[in-house]
């Protein structure tokens, strides 16, 4: 996969930009900002009896990531967080736009549980659905790793409960914009204010030491996917759900 090649590394540490979803105090310490929302994701490590190891191996590998880079440059997300995206649904101005509706919540609930069950003949089956984690993953503004299906079921699940909800024309009319990119990922943390003064040439260098744990690590670190439920978050820290609110099990 491209993202995980050395020159990718190379030529991206040039963009990297701060994440205006963490601010600086007046105090020097660093806070979530106000960032609303609502997704489609697995249950978050804290609320996951079934990824403990792999979560665990990742934790452990957010702190490498920590002590490897310069000091304050990412802002870790905490572990208990960590998640599989599997579809995006509405945030920022969108959300700010929506929630002028005080039965937006109940509405949107309504559709994805009606996505849920739409999906469910194409989604759910025998054989669980596993993806692999293969590298680490650089975006402009935050630091991850990314995933590749074990087998073409796999994807294909995923893909079918994506393209049911965002044709969801009811969904559709709430705000949520239809995404057909997909790129399978678990962040780490985001960049600060002191990527302004990184060495890029440092950082590339560094990045591509922690992709190689990937590389040359014989063992298998795979993600399960066994429940996608709808989520609220506030800010990105964390992700929470009402006991009614939409689920379906793969």
């Amino acid at each position: 996969m491209r993202a995980t090649l050395p020159e990718t590394f190379q030529s991206q540490v040039q963009y990297i930009q701060p994440s205006p979803k963490f601010e600086q105090q007046p105090d020097g310490t660093i806070q979530p900002a106000a960032f609303p929302g609502y997704t489609v994701i697995t249950p978050p490590w804290a609320d996951d009896s079934q990824n403990g190891a792999v979560y665990t191996h990742l934790h452990q590998y957010q702190q490498q990531i920590l002590d490897k880079l310069e000091p304050n440059l990412l802002i870790p997300v905490p572990a208990e967080s960590f998640h599989f995206t599997l579809a995006d649904l509405i945030w920022a101005s969108a959300f700010d736009h929506a929630q002028e509706d005080p039965a937006f919540e109940e509405r949107l609930n309504d559709c994805v549980a009606e996505s849920f069950l739409k999906s469910e003949a194409s989604v759910q089956g025998e054989k669980p659905i596993y993806w692999q984690i293969i590298g680490l993953f650089l975006r402009t503004r935050a630091l991850g790793v990314c995933l590749v299906p074990r087998e073409q079921d796999s994807y294909d699940r995923v893909i079918q409960l994506r393209r049911t909800l965002y044709q969801n024309s009811d969904l559709i009319a709430l705000g949520v914009e239809q995404q057909y990119n997909f790129t399978a990922h678990i962040t780490l943390g985001y960049f600060s204010e002191a990527t302004n003064g990184a060495d890029g040439d440092r950082l590339s260098k560094a990045l591509i030491e922690l992709n190689n744990q990937w590389l040359e690590s014989d063992e298998m670190h795979d993600v399960g996917l066994y429940r996608a439920e709808l989520r609220k978050f506030d800010d990105m820290t964390r992700y929470y759900r009402e006991p009614d609110w939409a689920t379906l099990e793969f």
